[in-house]
């Protein structure tokens, strides 16, 4: 199957994507009298690209939230669940994605595995994080494009435990299919694109070249410079 890619690359989402949430933040201003405080968390690494636009526009802190997927044993591609460095986990949901795995052992070395990723990456990546205290503000939690949304699921859930006022889940493209779930991990969900058909988030970008490490650092680093 062919798709028009609907982004030219993340950079650019995350422009187009800094705009509709800098109006939804002034809506929310006007109808409740109180000025959100945003903070934006990125998914690393390819969420950081798109997120650094919208810190630039809101002029407000970017950190991170590390969540990697758990995989099956016997199939790494298949998603059997999603972990954060801080140990939130989401697991499929078995009625959906129908995977045969009742070893409680595999699963939990498969849980380990990720976890250690997950914390790899983030000890790269958190030094070159803005300073904020997330607790009452409106965290932005931010994705280059959202699959299953399992990753996403585990960010939020591990947010939730810094008491902000609110969590929005923020992407440029999701699965039409997929939104009504998303809003249960968070109070408000933006999604620029939802095509009714959906296999891989990359079909959706012209340019989608894998972030490295290097790249997500500098991410980091220009917007720490500012504030």
């Amino acid at each position: 199957m062919l798709y028009n890619p609907l982004f030219q690359n993340r950079e650019a989402a995350g422009e187009e994507l800094a705009q509709v949430i800098r109006s939804q933040l002034n809506k929310q201003a006007i109808e409740s009298g109180l000025k959100p405080i945003p903070i934006i968390y990125a998914l690393p690494r390819g969420g950081l690209p798109v997120a650094l636009p919208v810190a630039r526009l809101l002029n407000c802190p970017l950190k991170i939230e590390v969540a990697k997927k758990i995989s099956h044993p016997q199939n790494e591609e298949l998603a059997i669940g999603a972990v954060t460095a801080s140990g939130s986990v989401i697991w499929a949901d078995n009625r959906i994605f129908r995977f045969n795995f009742n070893s409680r052992e595999k699963r939990q070395a498969s849980l380990a595995v990720a976890m250690e990723c997950a914390k790899s990456l983030e000890a790269q990546l958190s030094p070159a994080c803005s300073q904020a205290n997330a607790q009452g503000a409106t965290i932005i939690l931010i994705d280059d494009g959202i699959a299953t949304g399992m990753t996403i699921a585990a960010a939020a859930t591990a947010l939730k435990k810094l008491k902000p006022a609110q969590i929005w889940l923020c992407t440029p493209v999701a699965p039409q299919t997929l939104i009504p779930w998303l809003h249960r991990w968070g109070e408000k969900v933006i999604v620029l694109a939802t095509p009714k058909s959906f296999l891989s988030v990359s079909n959706f970008y012209a340019e989608f070249p894998q972030v490295e490490t290097q790249e997500a650092l500098e991410c980091l680093q220009q917007q720490s410079v500012k504030k």
